[in-house]
C-alpha cells in the first residue's frame, strides 16, 4: 500500500478546488425584436418576447 510522502495544506487543496469550480459569466445574445441583451433559448425580459412570438405581455407604458 502506498504511503503518504507529505501532507498537501488546507491551502493548497482549496486553491486546487477553487480553480475547478470557477463560475463563468453566462453567454448572452441580442433580442431580434428590441436588441436588448439576453440569454439564449429564454424569453426576453424587456419585450417579452421568444422565437418571433410575444410570450409575456408586456404593460403599456
Amino acid at each position: 500500500m502506498g504511503v503518504q510522502q507529505n501532507r498537501r495544506s488546507k491551502a493548497r487543496n482549496r486553491r486546487r478546488r477553487a480553480e475547478v469550480m470557477k463560475l463563468e459569466a453566462p453567454n448572452l445574445n441580442e433580442c431580434p425584436k428590441c436588441h436588448e441583451l439576453k440569454q439564449p433559448h429564454m424569453v426576453c425580459p424587456s419585450c417579452g418576447y421568444y422565437k418571433d412570438r410575444e410570450v409575456i405581455a408586456q404593460k403599456a407604458e
